[in-house]
């Protein structure tokens, strides 16, 4: 594999730093190097003298000059400069910066290195409802996880995918009583099963009607759970028409996740008495009416973070006699690890899942792709986890929370007569949508790339409205924006690569061949040649903050820039070598488009 040069960002970084020690900034001091905000600052901008000055008492202006004096950038940059109070800002050279794309530009990966130190990374996503379809609600935790996992393992790590879903609860037990009493009724039940949530909508019906048979769906969630070769013959059959569904959402979705990767919770039942006795063994389950609980109480960390930290047992009443003395402070937060009728709750299987992946696996990170609503439940789990030894501190433990898809009245979005929407028809809507656009635009097109680019636009387009977000905010789903061939959308992003490759096919060229010489004359040509050269440090901070929404960005602003360039930049009518140049910048913008797509589950089309 070629060696590729190091990402702008770090080669700067790192130049920065060094400077900062030559100067005499504490070791720690980080150089706080970004993008410079306007052309007239520069390319980057490094921020980090002000904190640093304020820490050695020296006015941030004076020890800027001692770092650009020992900033090593001559054969970088064109020019280094001190705004402001202290802000370093530094314009790179244009034979330097086309000398760099160049050697990102000639390899497979457009510049992006395998990790030096590649991790073992467990991502819990997805996670249907089994005996139900999938619906909105899943969408979110399925390609939000889906991108990141493409991310990390194009990085060279080594990705786990779990998809931990229910499949040892009471629901169970109320399915599998309806389906024996429908069987004994002689009922054809090929066809009920294939719409499972009308199937579970008559069984909880059933369920919270009729006492008799809720106390039926008890005992066979008693049997189940007791190894009963029926129950368990009912259940996997329950359990395998629900993942052939799912299956067929992840097809129609792109998503990656196979049958091999679900780890339900029975998977862990075995581990739940271990778990509890772990925690007993150290000190800290409490007793409180008859369950068995580890007391949680609310502190701040040396950054001032809210943080969790467990009472030992012996200190619970202690802890409990003195608010009640006082009246003052926070309750201490009571987590059920097992009820006093000696079952278990999800708390108990999420430690055992927690103990498995950092134990067996030897995660390094372990990533939970959960809705903002399970933040507590999750601290609540990690401070268990952290504290009785489950995860070494060398594992980091990560909820990376997401909100909730809204309709345009900002309530959840659901269908016309407030029911739950179906993904596999939200999906049929999309490409139906997406098909009328197309033959409106391109009606001479033959019907079936007609409907081959409706596909890809059409699921592209529900993917990248949720990826180009913020994922901790809630969003409103709106059809008219997300399939407008304008804007930060999936078809626009599509359309900018079929665009390079109109251009090729006019051109009478596949592809340049051999690489030609970069020449960077033109503001534009140089502006495009810049963002092309970020590509490799966007990816990779999208693999360390795990927000998506940094590369769709990217790739908006890539678009942008291309536009820019292509209007102002004539690429077939230029004189060589300039045609070859803006052809391979043309070049350039195509792949990374594609890759970029790729790495979020989007696939491109030849034309639009």
């Amino acid at each position: 594999m070629a060696a590729y040069p190091m990402t702008l960002r770090n080669l700067l970084e790192s130049r920065l730093a060094q400077a900062l020690q030559k100067a005499g900034a504490p070791p720690d001091a980080p150089p706080m190097l970004g993008l410079a905000t306007r052309p007239e600052f520069g390319d980057y901008q490094g921020n980090g003298v002000m904190g640093a000055a304020k820490r050695m008492g020296l006015k941030p202006r004076q020890l800027a000059e001692q770092v650009v004096a020992a900033l090593d950038l001559g054969d970088i940059a064109e020019k280094v400069e001190i705004a402001g109070p202290g802000f370093i800002n530094i314009t790179l050279k244009n034979e330097w910066l086309a000398s760099h794309l160049g050697q990102l530009l000639a390899g497979e990966r457009l510049g992006v290195a395998q990790a030096a130190a590649p991790q073992t990374v467990v991502v819990d996503y997805s996670h249907p409802n089994l005996a139900k379809e999938m619906h909105v609600g899943h969408l979110r935790s399925t390609i939000i996880g889906d991108a990141l996992v493409r991310i990390l393992e194009f990085l060279g790590h080594r990705v786990i995918r779990h998809n931990h879903v229910g499949d040892w609860g009471t629901q169970f037990g109320m399915l599998i009583a309806h389906l024996d009493h429908l069987e004994r009724q002689g009922q054809d039940l090929s066809g009920q099963l294939a719409d499972l949530e009308e199937f579970y909508r008559a069984a909880k019906q059933r369920f919270d009607e009729d006492q008799d048979f809720a106390r039926l769906a008890r005992e066979y969630v008693v049997r189940l759970q007791g190894g009963d070769a029926h129950c368990r013959q009912v259940w996997q059959r329950f359990i395998d028409e629900s993942l052939q569904h799912c299956e067929q959402v992840y097809a129609r979705l792109g998503v990656t996740l196979k049958r091999e990767d679900v780890r339900p919770e029975s998977a862990y039942n075995d581990d739940l008495p271990c778990v509890v006795e772990d925690l007993r063994k150290a000190g800290w389950l409490y007793e409180s009416q008859g369950a068995q609980c580890v007391f949680l109480k609310e502190s701040k960390n040396h950054k001032g973070e809210a943080t969790l930290d467990i009472i030992p047992k012996s200190d619970v009443e202690l802890h409990l006699a003195i608010i009640a003395l006082e009246g003052e402070g926070r309750e201490p937060t009571p987590v059920i690890i097992q009820k006093s009728d000696g079952g278990y709750l999800y708390a108990t299987t999420d430690l055992a899942a927690v103990r498995y992946r950092a134990g067996e696996l030897k995660a390094d990170r372990i990533l939970y792709i959960v809705d903002a609503r399970q933040d507590l439940h999750l601290r609540q789990v990690f401070a268990v986890a952290r504290a009785a030894g489950f995860v070494p501190a060398s594992c980091s433990l990560e909820h990376h929370a997401f909100g909730t898809m809204m309709g345009k009245d900002g309530k959840p979005f659901r269908t016309r007569q407030g029911g739950t929407v179906k993904l596999l028809e939200l999906l049929d809507e999309a490409e139906i949508r997406a098909l009328a656009l197309v033959t409106e635009k391109n009606p001479e097109l033959p019907e079936e790339e007609r409907r081959h680019i409706a596909q890809v636009a059409g699921i592209g387009s529900v993917k990248y409205a949720d990826l180009s977000l913020n994922r901790t905010t809630d969003y409103i789903f709106d059809w008219d924006r997300m399939l407008a061939l304008d804007g930060n959308t999936a078809p626009y992003l599509q359309y900018s690569y079929a665009r390079v490759q109109s251009l090729f096919r006019k051109s009478g060229l596949e592809s340049l061949g051999t690489q030609p010489a970069l020449h960077l004359a033109e503001a534009a040509e140089r502006n495009l040649a810049l963002k092309l050269a970020q590509f490799t440090e966007t990816v990779e901070s999208v693999a360390r903050e795990c927000y998506p929404n940094l590369l769709c960005a990217y790739l908006y602003n890539l678009a942008e820039t291309f536009m820019r360039f292509y209007e102002s930049c004539p690429v077939l009518k230029a004189e060589e070598p300039t045609r070859s140049s803006r052809l391979l910048l043309c070049q350039g913008t195509a792949r990374t488009i594609q890759t970029g797509l790729g790495l979020l589950g989007i696939e491109t089309v030849e034309r639009m």
